[in-house]
């Protein structure tokens, strides 16, 4: 079964990562990554009750690292590896223009 993450800023910019080649992390590792990266880069909650949902993370995460992290090979195997851990699902759009997630 294929599996697959992809980021989207806009139709010309956008990331396919090939899930099924990537080493697993697992979900604790995984929650402590995306706490960081969301920390580490000042991420604000979308709602106004100040929770964050793990959906809403990896969204936000996203954003906050734009295209430039994206590029970089490392950072972008790590956030798919976390991004994969934490939603479960085998094929993940994460549209940044569009503020959506959809599996």
């Amino acid at each position: 079964m294929s599996s697959e993450l992809i980021v989207r800023f806009n139709p010309q910019q956008e990331w396919r990562i090939d899930l099924s080649r990537l080493e697993p992390m697992g979900m604790e590792e995984a929650r402590r990554w995306l706490d960081d990266q969301f920390t580490a880069m000042e991420c604000e909650p979308l709602r106004a009750s100040g929770k964050v949902l793990l959906a809403d993370k990896v969204l936000l995460v996203a954003q906050a690292a734009g295209p430039r992290r994206l590029d970089d090979a490392d950072w972008r195997t790590a956030y798919a590896r976390a991004t994969h851990a934490i939603l479960v699902k085998p094929m993940i759009t994460i549209d940044v223009a569009a503020m959506a997630v959809t599996y």
